[in-house]
């Protein structure tokens, strides 16, 4: 992506807290309980007198563990009641306790459960002529039709409970049933009956001084006109409510309206204020013991740490939130929980676990006919295909999801599914759509006051005008979106704005301006990172990488050579060496690894300390654009030399300036554009996986054309000079060693090579190994070598989509290959049953040595459950003693390693998911577990010639070459029996070269 467009739009409308109404037909009369049935042992003695007090004690005993929502207790006490009023014939009792689980069960979801328990209680009430007692259960079945989206049936039934309190005079109870009526028609976003209802409501509590059912409809009303957007008004309703409540010791309904205000001051981006509400609302309902109410703070606060970009904290809350939903059984809370956990981690860049809580979420809104959380998570879901550039599924969601808020009547949820359309028509280059989509949303969002959402799409609309050229109009609304945000303390909207600005001012050749900008833009996105975990610091990261690469130009384009590499160092494997840090003896962080702190940049000067103190060339590459390659070469003197090849024609670029043109220094041009490069890359590779031993793929010359002419007059004439190869994207996927110079030389001819994932991973590697004991230690008995262990069975996927279970193969050469170093080094390996993953997993962590001879998995987790885990990739061991066989990334990157040096003699072992932190694989967990110094694989090696390259290694080493050296001189060995550089290409050596 040229700019952060798309971002823009990834504003996810959470589901909001609802607040509070209070319970049709238990709010004033708190006999309409009702449900089920455990007969307990009853006393032949004693009395029906005893027996109805008994039962009216376990009643009563329900209603509190109701009130707190320990439901399934309260559904114990109420079945032990129900046995007994129906031993001695009370037919009140036996009503109204089966009202009570009635409404229990409407409380669990359970509607036609719930449905049933009412029906029995209301057959009872007319066969004992008692009308209060009717009307109360028909406003519980109201409840229920409602919860099931049949809001005629709804009023209907509450319009009869209504004319039934009427009728007998009962105002309490007339008072109950027009708040129930008015809830309904809010529910239906009939806001002008809703109110009425209400109003009328109050002045018969008012008239009658009942204070608990004023405070329930005050905040009622002021929930009307929170869903309306007029957050004063509603605020002043909600405070009038707290102050009753107080005023009258309902501790619930107190923690009910703090949470309400909460939730406006959330609205109005008052985030401080939102916070202190919600934990007040929090305090009181631990303090009570009110489950569901503790439930709603915690998501409440944790939508509140969302918005503010602290998004460790919002999953904390929100697992919280969920716990106890599901604990106490409430559906409906739990699908809203994890709809907004699933947006968070959208916005942490974990697309695949967002959809699976999206559609958690969707499958419990269906079952609970909740269409206004339907249509919530349908516009989730269809962010989040508009992410993945699935435009058509994006569209279905989102217009499946407006045809509900348009039935509603629900104006939020229409501006946001306009906003959404807009999205996706902007993204299929719809222009004119996209801004009259756009141009809707803002109208409605305007009108309701919703600032954050104001913002959003203030941004888009500049993103609009940014790709039709419209560079004047796209920086006003990127600045009044900047404005907007700012006032609602959103750092992320901020950072997206200052971003998109920076773009722009780049677009006219305002270059000062667009540094300035995106320097800003990458303060705030580097904010959002705190006390973040390692496997959401690397996604999080990711998801902001547009704005280092427009800076770098920002700083290149006016010939800021050095900053513009310290830039790009920046932005890239920060996650990798916070966790690289952590570990190093002198480290100040090594206790809090769970919550890594934020890495000061590392700067020109450091970059240059890094090549002199390991006298290496460091050589970076940066992708920028599609179009063009930025080159550094760091040579070990210190000395910075920058050079850039054009991918593809430059005028397809799309910039109205042309940042080549006012780079000083020679321009190389390549034919191939970034994605014909990652072709390129792959092609390489597969061809030389099955080229014969005669013929070399051409893709080689190629690849060397464009990544090492541009800067061979700056590598060091020395071939035992250590070159330290820095890549991005599909460039670590490059055979560096066997690119091919015209004259046909493979590059591991000329150079010793290296890679790492930045030049701080490779600087603080290097520090790991100088703390670390001599190569001699390599020879001591604490060396772990293992070779073709018992093989494991794994899940593969089948052509039908589905997973088959199968043993993999057996590897007969890293038999003789483990023996073998075995030999040289005077220790005994591990073989077959003896290289059990129990075993090695012991020795581990005392090892000083690690050579691990067998199968290497690129992606591994049990697709059943995961699909594909955070830290892909597994070494195969023999099984048993409770371990699968298959030691994970995620579980060394767990360990405390001492070895400094770890061969993985496997396939694909230096491969896994690329993203802005490096490969995130098995080579990153070793690293970051303290290995400094880590030889992997880039693709499926060969047995045989595997086994001769790593014994010849260990020769090298022992005659004094340190680990890059040994390698280099490993491979030409290779080279000269087998010339095809799959036999020896495949080897790279990540982290320090002692």
């Amino acid at each position: 992506m040229r700019y952060s467009a798309k971002w823009l739009g990834l504003v996810v409308l959470t589901a909001l807290m609802v607040p509070a109404i209070q319970l049709p037909g238990l709010a004033q009369n708190p006999t309409d309980f009702t449900q089920l049935q455990i007969a307990p042992t009853l006393a032949q003695t004693e009395s029906a007198e005893d027996r109805k007090a008994r039962a009216d004690a376990l009643f009563a005993e329900a209603l509190q563990l109701w009130r707190i929502s320990q439901f399934k207790a309260a559904q114990e006490k109420l079945q032990q009641a129900l046995a007994l009023y129906q031993v001695i014939g009370d037919k009140s009792g036996e009503a109204r306790t089966l009202s009570g689980l009635g409404t229990i069960a409407e409380s669990l979801g359970q509607f036609s459960q719930a449905l049933d328990y009412l029906q029995s209680a209301l057959s009872i009430q007319q066969s004992i002529d008692d009308p209060r007692g009717e009307a109360a259960i028909l406003n519980n079945i109201g409840a229920v039709y409602e919860s099931l989206g049949d809001y005629e049936e709804a009023l209907s039934i509450h319009q009869d409970a209504l004319s039934i309190y009427r009728a007998i005079g009962d105002r309490t109870g007339e008072g109950t049933s027009l708040n129930n009526i008015g809830s309904v028609h809010k529910t239906l976003t009939q806001y002008e009956q809703a109110l009425t209802f209400f109003r009328d409501a109050l002045a018969i509590y008012q008239d009658i001084d009942n204070r608990l059912g004023e405070g329930g409809v005050l905040n009622n009303i002021g929930s009307v006109y929170r869903a309306l957007g007029q957050y004063e008004q509603a605020l002043r309703f909600f405070q009038d409510a707290l102050s009753i409540r107080q005023e009258i010791g309902d501790r619930a309904g107190e923690g009910t309206s703090l949470n309400n205000i909460g939730a406006v001051y959330r609205a109005l981006g008052q985030y401080e204020q939102a916070l202190r509400f919600y934990q007040d609302a929090l305090t009181i309902r631990q303090e009570i013991g009110d489950r569901a109410g503790e439930s709603a703070a915690l998501n409440g606060l944790g939508l509140v740490y969302n918005d503010l970009g602290h998004y460790n904290q919002a999953l904390a809350f929100y697992q919280d939130a969920l716990t106890i939903s599901q604990v106490i059984g409430d559906r409906r809370r739990e699908a809203t929980i994890l709809n907004n956990m699933g947006a968070t981690y959208h916005f942490l860049g974990q697309r695949e676990r967002a959809l699976s809580f999206y559609q958690n979420a969707l499958a419990i809104h269906q079952a609970s006919r909740d269409r206004l959380s339907k249509a919530t998570t349908l516009i989730n879901l269809g962010l989040l295909h508009t992410d993945l550039g699935q435009y058509e599924q994006a569209l279905t969601f989102y217009n499946d999801a407006l045809v509900i808020y348009q039935v509603l009547g629900e104006r939020e949820g229409i501006g946001q599914a306009l906003h959404s359309l807009g999205i996706v028509h902007d993204s299929l280059g719809q222009y004119e759509q996209a801004l009259a989509f756009y141009q809707d949303a803002l109208a409605i969002r305007r009108s309701l006051g919703d600032l954050p959402g104001e913002g959003i799409t203030l941004g888009n609309l500049g993103t609009v005008h940014h790709k039709l050229k419209q560079y004047e109009q796209a920086l006003s609304f990127h600045q009044d979106a900047q404005d907007v945000l700012s006032e609602v303390g959103d750092l992320r909207g901020q950072a997206i704005a200052l971003n998109n600005q920076g773009f722009a001012f780049i677009e006219i050749g305002q270059l000062p301006k667009a540094e300035l900008v995106l320097r800003q833009s990458i303060e705030f996105f580097e904010s959002l990172r705190t006390a973040l975990p390692d496997d959401q610091l690397i996604a999080i990261a990711d998801t902001q990488a547009s704005a280092y690469a427009a800076l770098e130009v920002a700083l290149l384009a006016q010939g800021k050579t050095a900053e513009a590499l310290a830039i790009t160092e920046r932005g890239r494997a920060q996650a990798f060496a916070l966790q690289l840090a952590s570990r190093l003896p002198t480290s100040s962080e090594q206790a809090d690894l769970a919550n890594p702190p934020i890495a000061d940049p590392y700067t020109i000067a450091e970059i240059q300390q890094t090549a002199r103190d390991t006298n290496s060339t460091l050589v970076t590459y940066s992708l920028i654009f599609d179009q063009l390659l930025f080159i550094w070469v760091v040579q070990s003197s210190g000395t910075i030399e920058f050079r850039s090849v054009e991918l593809g024609d430059s005028r397809d670029s799309g910039l109205a300036f042309n940042p080549i043109a006012a780079i000083d220094g020679p321009v190389y041009r390549s034919a191939a554009d970034e994605s014909e490069l990652t072709e390129l890359v792959a092609d390489s590779r597969a061809s030389i996986i099955v080229e014969s031993i005669d013929t070399q793929p051409d893709q080689l010359k190629e690849l060397h054309k464009v990544l090492i002419d541009p800067i061979a007059d700056l590598l060091p004439p020395d071939p035992e000079a250590k070159v330290v190869f820095v890549p991005q994207d599909s460039l670590f996927l490059v055979p560096f060693p066997a690119l091919q110079a015209e004259d046909g030389t493979y590059l591991i001819e000329e150079h010793t090579i290296l890679t790492a994932p930045s030049i701080e991973v490779f600087g603080l590697a290097n520090e790991v190994a100088a703390a670390r004991s001599s190569r001699a230690s390599r020879q001591s008995d604490n060396a772990l070598i293992v070779g073709d262990p018992v093989m494991p069975t794994v899940w593969t996927p089948t052509a039908s989509g589905d997973f088959s279970e199968a043993q993999l193969s057996a590897l007969p050469g890293a038999k003789t290959e483990a023996e073998e170093i075995g030999d040289f080094l005077k220790v005994t390996p591990l073989i077959g049953d003896q290289a059990t993953e129990a075993q090695i997993k012991q020795q581990l962590p005392s090892a000083s040595l690690i050579h691990l001879a067998t199968h290497g998995l690129l992606d591994y987790g049990d697709p059943r459950a995961y699909g594909t885990l955070d830290f892909p990739g597994a070494i195969a061991l023999t099984p048993g003693d409770g371990e699968d066989g298959l030691l994970t990334s995620a579980e060394i990157l767990e360990m405390e390693l001492q070895a400094d040096l770890a061969i993985l003699s496997a396939c694909d072992t230096g491969r896994g998911r690329i993203i802005g932190d490096g490969v995130v694989g098995l080579s990153r967990s070793l690293i970051t577990a303290g290995v400094p110094s880590v030889v992997v694989s880039l693709w499926q090696v060969p047995d045989a010639p595997t086994a001769e390259l790593m014994t010849e290694f260990y020769r090298q080493l022992d005659q004094g070459h340190d680990n890059a050296q040994a390698l280099r001189q490993a491979m030409l060995m290779t080279l000269k029996q087998r010339p095809n550089p799959r036999n020896w290409a495949a080897f790279t050596l990540m982290g320090a070269a002692n």
